[in-house]
């Protein structure tokens, strides 16, 4: 099993930063597919970025492309995301996952992830 914990949430304005951290326990994830959703109220859990197991292939959400980047540090088990230009429409819970699933096309569907994380709040205001 794997388990996830995020951190680095919280409450920003808008234009501003923020760097999100998932650290992994319970089972190295180097081989891990590692993504990040979020969920605004209301709405569906929707994909943020993904990252293949070395950091050579990296994905994103079309809201985040060119803002966002994913990282990884598989000596520390963990999975970064670094948010800059915020807007008040990032404002969600954003949540790690993890799947021992290949580099493919599914990795922006959250079916094709196994584990996840409890979430963390990041609020941006106007």
């Amino acid at each position: 099993q794997v388990q996830l914990v995020e951190s680095g949430g919280g409450l920003v304005q808008a234009g501003g930063s923020l760097r999100l951290s998932c650290a992994a326990s319970g089972r190295t994830i180097t081989y891990y597919v590692m993504g990040w959703f979020r969920q605004a109220t209301g709405k569906e859990r929707d994909f943020v970025a993904a990252i293949s197991w070395n950091g050579g292939r990296t994905g994103y959400g079309d809201s985040v492309e060119g803002r966002f980047t994913i990282s990884r540090d598989n000596a520390k088990n963990t999975v970064y995301l670094q948010m800059n230009s915020l807007k008040p429409e990032d404002t969600a819970v954003y949540f790690c996952a993890a799947t021992p699933r290949s580099w493919s096309g599914t990795n922006y569907d959250r079916s094709s992830y196994n584990y996840w994380g409890q979430g963390t709040q990041v609020t941006v205001s106007s």
